[in-house]
């Protein structure tokens, strides 16, 4: 009975205690996972096509985590929230930002984080909340994909119904004047002709004008020294008449002087004189031309005899 009770109590004691370690075990593992993971959300204003759960999120290239859920925005169906699960090491600042990329032409899309200068805070530090939201920037593909829709509405622009039937009538006025120029070939030569007839012509006028300006100033350039010749005889025949005059001046200097200082002073009464002189010399004139028998007589002129 005693070897019995010894089993039972050896085998209830093994089984506590491997219970005990399991428990230990799991809390270990759990508390583990927790503290070297970190939860983010990314919000997408795109479409995600090719994310899934699972999927990866790498870091400038490097795999630090993966996708644990997708969903839609409970206010907003254009957005969607993915939330991810990074490695607590991950060093993910305030501008850090996620973009939806894919690792191969054939590969599936992922999550890539980028950015992040050393001088910015930890994300984790500025957001307190259990998932802190990573800003995220549009994709390569969603740059493509908008260039493209531009494109696209440029070209329903450009290629309205207007321009094209503007380009048809455009066309059809090429081909019309195309047949006009083919069919006047024969007047477009003629007007070549008569324009290198022309051109030979103004050659030639212009060969004899450049000769005779040549000639012009062959003759200019001889006879310049004979005028340069004459323009000096001038020039010294003037210094001489300068010289003489100015010689004369010199000679004449008294009697200059004293004409200008007595004969002046003498010539105003004698035009003083002269001018009272004129004046009689009217007055007689006017009375001669008035009476003359009274101012050569002395008396009236005699009365002519009328017979009765």
């Amino acid at each position: 009975m005693e070897t019995k009770a010894n089993y039972v109590l050896i085998g209830a004691f093994t089984l506590v205690v491997g219970l005990g370690l399991l428990l230990f075990g799991l809390w270990a593992a759990k508390y583990s996972s927790e503290s070297s993971w970190q939860e983010y959300q990314v919000v997408f204003r795109e479409a995600v096509t090719g994310l899934s759960v699972g999927s990866p999120v790498q870091y400038n290239g490097i795999a630090v985590g993966s996708i644990t859920k997708l969903s839609l925005a409970p206010n907003d169906p254009s957005q969607v929230i993915a939330r991810i699960r990074l490695d607590a090491s991950t060093p993910v600042k305030t501008d850090t930002t996620a973009k939806l990329a894919i690792t191969s032409l054939t590969g599936p899309s992922i999550i890539q984080l980028s950015g992040g200068s050393p001088a910015s805070r930890k994300l984790t530090e500025v957001d307190q909340r259990d998932a802190p939201v990573i800003r995220t920037s549009p994709s390569a593909l969603q740059n493509i994909t908008d260039t493209a829709n531009r494109i696209v509405e440029k070209m329903d622009q450009v290629l309205s119904d207007e321009n094209v039937a503007a380009i048809s009538a455009t066309l059809v006025n090429l081909q019309k004047i195309s047949g006009d120029i083919s069919n006047r070939e024969a007047g477009v030569q003629a007007l070549l002709v008569s324009a290198r007839d022309a051109a030979r012509k103004l050659d030639t006028t212009l060969t004899t004008a450049n000769g005779t300006l040549s000639d012009l100033d062959r003759n200019v350039v001889q006879q310049l020294p004979q005028t340069l010749a004459k323009l000096d005889a001038a020039l010294a025949k003037l210094d001489s008449a300068a010289g003489n005059a100015d010689a004369i001046l010199g000679e004449n200097r008294q009697a200059i002087n004293s004409f200008a200082n007595d004969g002046l002073a003498q010539l105003g009464p004698t035009l003083s004189e002269l001018r009272g002189l004129i004046r009689d010399l009217r007055r007689v004139s006017d009375r001669l031309e008035g009476n003359p028998a009274r101012y050569l007589l002395g008396r009236d002129a005699p009365k002519e005899f009328t017979p009765e």
